[in-house]
């Protein structure tokens, strides 16, 4: 079939997007990222980043970053084991491992590189992975590259975890994977039953921290350290994308032997270019400012008990917890992409999620909160929750 021929069925494919309401639109920023930005002409607040700790445009990590540029140039034009591997990229490694308590840490171009690289290099035909149904899309992908038996569990179900386990008693290798924090909900998985599962059955334990790395946890160490069983999780896959700059890169933070492993085998290390300079040098200032100080941390938590405590008083529809990231439930695609497009006409940027990035029917506005964000501004944006939900009778 040639292009003209298949354009039609793109077209149409296209046209049933955008007849659901979930046909996706980039917004185009005109500044920095922050707590507030500029789309054309307007200055919105913004909550729908991952800047949770205001680090993206924070002056150390912009200062780290150019001298990093003068120092040690723009990118590497290789991949680590030829000629691309610096030593910040090591110090950075080494860092990591030191932050969250692991023997060592291992660069990826982002942690869906890493999730993507990690399963087919380290298990065979002969081993297991249980995987939580809503785990991130990466996890799902790296999932589909291995030979290793696949059993999804419901939902942080201990109980569904613990038949999957059952069932898969004679795997040489068990690997149980699932996200620290699962980002459509901003709920946290049950990590010490999951550890003591794994234990009683012989298990290993992975954890995506992607959206808790640097906040969660008393001192910003991630799910592991909230659950109080670091020392029993032995893979760790993260992100500098998120909390810890907001750029770009991801790592694997694990026992001596899995790192080792990944050098040798991860196809997205091997075959793709090192984390540029700039980044790397940011990605240690984020490290530096989050272990020296959890006044970032605690300023975040206390944005998000504000602005989760207003928008309940006021009668919306949110998951129960602590996460800064709220997802205010609508459920139907249409309503959830117009609630968003009048938000920005109250002056808030936030984004309408809905399938297949959420189940059907369960379409939603997912907010953020960053440390950044001033009480006002959180004030502001429950205002104009409130002001959009009476025009389309939510409320």
């Amino acid at each position: 079939m040639t292009f003209d021929a298949a354009r039609a069925i793109f077209a149409d494919e296209l046209d049933a997007t955008r007849s659901a309401g979930t046909y996706k639109r980039e917004r185009v920023l005109d500044s920095a990222q922050g707590t507030t930005v500029t789309v054309g002409d307007r200055s919105l607040l913004n909550f729908c980043s991952n800047n949770y700790l205001g680090l993206s445009n924070h002056p150390a990590m912009i200062e780290a970053a150019k001298s990093a540029l003068d120092e040690r140039g723009y990118g590497l034009s290789s991949v680590r084991f030829i000629c691309g591997t610096q030593d910040i990229h090591r110090e950075l490694e080494g860092a990591i491992a030191a932050f969250l308590g692991a023997d060592d840490a291992i660069l990826f171009g982002s942690c869906f590189d890493a999730n993507g690289g990690i399963f087919e290099a380290i298990l065979s035909e002969s081993d297991a992975i249980l995987t939580d149904e809503l785990n991130h899309a990466s996890i799902i992908d790296g999932v589909r590259l291995t030979k290793a038996r696949r059993l999804r569990y419901r939902h942080g179900d201990l109980d569904s975890l613990a038949g999957t386990l059952s069932d898969s008693r004679d795997a040489r290798i068990k690997l149980i994977v699932t996200d620290g924090v699962f980002s459509m909900d901003g709920d946290y998985a049950p990590l010490e039953g999951i550890c003591a599962l794994a234990k009683l059955h012989g298990a290993l334990v992975m954890v995506d921290d992607s959206h808790a790395s640097g906040f969660v946890g008393p001192t910003g160490r991630g799910t592991p350290e909230r659950s109080r069983v670091p020392g029993e999780v032995d893979i760790v896959s993260s992100t500098f994308g998120k909390a810890l700059g907001g750029a770009s890169g991801g790592f694997v933070a694990a026992h001596q032997e899995i790192v080792d492993l990944l050098r040798q085998r991860a196809r997205p290390y091997l075959f793709s270019n090192s984390v540029p300079p700039p980044v790397v040098a940011a990605s240690l200032k984020a490290i530096e400012l989050v272990s020296e100080s959890t006044e970032l941390r605690d300023r975040l938590m206390t944005n998000a008990e504000r602005f989760r405590g207003a928008m309940s008083l006021a009668g919306f529809t949110i998951a129960a917890g602590d996460h800064p990231i709220v997802p205010i439930m609508l459920g139907d695609a249409a309503l959830a992409a117009r609630f968003a497009d009048l938000l920005l006409d109250e002056g808030v940027y936030v984004m309408g999620f809905s399938y297949p990035v959420v189940p059907k029917g369960a379409a939603r506005i997912r907010v953020q909160l960053s440390s950044g964000h001033t009480p006002a501004e959180i004030d502001q944006a429950v205002t104009a929750f409130e002001t959009v939900a009476r025009k389309l009778r939510v409320l």
